[in-house]
């Protein structure tokens, strides 16, 4: 994710709606891919300063401010493209749930962004009624503790079915996700990652379910037509294959193998979201070079020039740094993770499913 600037020069971050130095109003222009400060025309109308073009805020960014997107004039829809892809969202009569369904707009948008300059395909389900992407953002109906582990009455579990990405709000509050992060015996679990993992479901179906790789993801990820339902249940009662470690990015991951290619979808966005981030503030950790950028003209095949070695190179030498600062603070790691030559082979397919995905 990089950073953007104000017209009065001030670094702006992601979800900035304001400018802190020059109170400018701001929002996130998804044609144009970037964060630009408003000049107000009327009441439902303002101008970018970054393309000159007008738009108007998105409904949630007007009624609710929980989005900070644009909608440009000449769209008649009332929301962004962010939001209306949540089909589903909390009873807003909750006033906690406010707070939560921003948290996890947030985190969506963050995912949206580096697949729209990943220039990967997004097909609405306005476009595909049955196999669209969508999302259901829902709580559960009675009291939950685990709702991951169905300790609920009625739970809402956190998943993707033929296009649509449910998540369970409970994942935006940081004490029940620490609960079922320990009760699970995670190393790793953020609004961001669920969503970066479930996208990886969505794009298996969009790019490999009737590819011709097939054959060579079973070659690396196992053979997904091995009944989900009964490998999962055996996960969830008896614990991650032995040894995970040197063959599978998480526990998770070994269960089945579309969860390996979710996990690894997942993990190769971190890289390449956090990489940019990294170039973008300047980061000089190795031979006197910035890190690499693999977001840098992506539309120009920047990307394509980039191996996976050197992502991967670049990546354990951030990581490194990035979990000592944490430890500086008496956090825990950042990136709690080990990249094993099979893992950077099944990255490096991932990779190349991205930038040969027609």
């Amino acid at each position: 994710m990089k950073t953007f600037a104000c017209q009065c020069g001030a670094r702006l971050h992601f979800e900035n709606s304001v400018c802190l130095s020059c109170r400018h109003q701001l929002g996130f222009l998804p044609d144009a891919r970037t964060l630009s400060a408003l000049t107000r025309i009327d009441d439902q109308h303002w101008r970018a300063q970054a393309n000159d073009r007008i738009y108007r805020k998105c409904r949630n960014y007007a009624q609710h401010q929980v989005c900070n997107w644009m909608v440009p004039d000449v769209d008649q829809h009332a929301y962004c493209f962010s939001c209306r892809l949540s089909e589903i969202i909390p009873d807003l009569g909750k006033p906690e749930n406010l707070k939560l369904w921003g948290l996890i707009e947030s985190a969506k948008r963050r995912l949206l962004y580096s697949l729209i300059w990943l220039e990967l395909p997004i097909t609405t389900r306005e476009e595909n009624s049955q196999l669209g992407l969508a999302f259901h953002l829902m709580e559960d109906q009675g009291y939950s503790e685990f709702a991951d582990v169905g300790l609920s009455q009625n739970p809402v579990y956190t998943g993707h079915r033929n296009g649509v990405i449910t998540l369970n709000i409970a994942e935006a509050d940081p004490v029940s996700r620490e609960k079922t992060r320990a009760h699970l015996d995670e190393c790793y679990r953020t609004l961001l990652g669920h969503f970066r993992h479930e996208s990886g479901h969505y794009y298996w179906d969009v790019l490999l379910r009737h590819s011709s790789r097939l054959d060579e993801f079973r070659g690396l990820f196992g053979d997904e037509r091995i009944g989900y339902s009964e490998v999962m249940q055996g996960f969830y009662s008896q614990g991650p294959v032995a040894g995970w470690q040197s063959n599978w990015i998480s526990g998770y991951a070994s269960a089945h193998a579309w969860e390996d290619w979710a996990e690894t979808w997942a993990h190769y966005l971190h890289m390449v979201d956090t990489l940019e981030t990294a170039h973008d503030y300047g980061f000089n950790l190795n031979r006197g070079m910035p890190l690499a950028n693999p977001g840098e003209q992506f539309s120009a095949g920047f990307l394509s020039t980039l191996s996976v070695e050197t992502l991967v190179n670049e990546w354990s030498l951030f990581t490194v740094a990035l979990n000592d600062m944490n430890r500086s603070m008496g956090l825990p790691d950042a990136y709690p993770f080990v990249i094993s030559d099979t893992i950077i082979r099944k990255l490096a397919f991932v990779h190349d499913t991205i930038l040969n995905r027609g």
